[in-house]
């Protein structure tokens, strides 16, 4: 069949029109990214955990296109009963893992193999404050060598820390402006927080941020001055999973900061492949799933 001139330039013109209509329609929701899944575990000592985990939750639900789920224990102990012991397949169909608990007497290696399952098979995490003194087999302050109990957990977080000092105000530098988690933040002073040591910083990880806090005498005067790294990321085991940490956030006024949710949100971004190098949400991945 042959068709007119003038019917060929209107079936080119309509398919254009179509083109572009699709080409300019918004993305469908069943097309539109999936928000990310993440797993936020808090509960154990000294921390007013029922607070913190509905901050970080609406926190990080408002900044990224993330859901997170919580698994809380009301056991303020250093050994507290969390759901997730003895279940090494507790992150099956998440994509990330916020460790917020504090647990420093949760001390039996295979409870804490079973804890680090999921990030040796690749999933990431993020750890937050009082997780880097979870999970002890052994004095924490003595040298690790790897691959033995004593090391299982300062190994996933590539860095040991072994105490925290007074609460004081932590100078924030971000001194790493090479990385993406590191973009379009700024120095800050906390308030009065925890400043944690540093024993070894293992060659996988990349500090991104140090603290520098002055301790002061009972006159207020100063004594010393600790610099610590305090915000760093680690690739972590066989896969290379990528981990993310920050040992800011003992009191409610910090883990609410706008500053300190930014940074979280950098972190859990990056560690799961959706921060762009310019610290940016990847394409769907912003607030709202922008």
């Amino acid at each position: 069949m042959n068709i007119s001139p003038s019917l060929h330039t209107l079936v080119l013109a309509t398919g254009a029109a179509v083109a572009l209509i699709a080409a300019t329609s918004p993305v469908s929701a069943a097309d539109a990214p999936k928000p990310l899944r993440v797993l936020l575990l808090t509960g154990g000592c000294c921390h007013d955990y029922p607070a913190q985990m509905d901050i970080l939750k609406k926190g990080l639900e408002a900044r990224a296109n993330v859901i997170v789920d919580q698994i809380h224990s009301d056991d303020g102990s250093t050994k507290p009963p969390l759901a997730i012991l003895g279940n090494p397949e507790y992150a099956k169909g998440y994509d990330l893992v916020i460790h917020d608990e504090c647990g420093a007497d949760i001390n039996d290696p295979a409870t804490v193999l079973g804890v680090l399952k999921p990030h040796r098979d690749g999933i990431p995490g993020v750890n937050l404050h009082c997780a880097m003194h979870c999970y002890r087999i052994g004095n924490p302050g003595d040298p690790v060598t790897l691959g033995t109990p004593h090391g299982y957990w300062f190994e996933y977080l590539g860095l040991q820390s072994s105490g925290h000092g007074p609460q004081l105000p932590i100078e924030i530098n971000f001194t790493n402006q090479a990385s993406p988690i590191a973009k379009g933040l700024s120095n800050w002073t906390t308030i009065n927080e925890e400043h944690y040591n540093n024993i070894h910083v293992f060659d996988t990880a990349r500090p991104i941020a140090d603290g520098v806090q002055v301790i002061l005498n009972r006159d207020r005067k100063p004594v010393r001055t600790n610099d610590f790294v305090v915000a760093w990321a680690n690739e972590y085991g066989a896969k290379k999973t990528k981990v993310f940490s920050t040992t800011i956030g003992h009191n409610n006024a910090t883990v609410s900061d706008p500053r300190y949710l930014d940074l979280v949100t950098h972190g859990v971004l990056w560690a799961t492949g959706h921060l762009q190098e310019d610290g940016t949400p990847a394409p769907g991945y912003g607030p709202g799933g922008k």
